[in-house]
């Protein structure tokens, strides 16, 4: 399992919105999700700026198979005009990097990136 730390941001009359979006998102969406492998995707938003984190199996390959998945075409078109910087599922997006881990440390490993 991987997890991926992620940040977007909204335009500033989209905050509303995207909370209305996010209510209740599609089914065939969640059901795309987790036949790509997602385990979970949590989010949190302070004003414009929104946070993820996905757990995945792998990242990249989640990425790869909603790039043309209809149900997740479908969703971008709905969110992607909220954002100001949208994603064009490329495939060279690789999530935040990592600072630091208090587990990690624990267990003495310095390379969580």
């Amino acid at each position: 399992m991987v997890e991926k730390a992620l940040h977007t941001r909204l335009h500033a009359d989209a905050v509303e919105a995207y909370d209305a979006l996010h209510a209740a998102v599609p089914d065939d969406l969640v059901e795309a999700l987790t036949t790509a492998g997602v385990r979970d995707w949590r989010i949190w938003r302070s004003g414009r700026d929104v946070f993820h984190l996905v757990d995945v199996d792998d990242y990249a390959a989640m990425r790869e198979a909603l790039r043309d998945h209809p149900a997740n075409v479908a969703w971008q078109a709905r969110v992607t005009p909220l954002q100001s910087t949208p994603d064009d599922y490329s495939g060279d997006d690789d999530g935040l990097p990592a600072v630091w881990s208090l587990a990690a440390q624990r267990d003495g490993d310095t390379s969580i990136g």
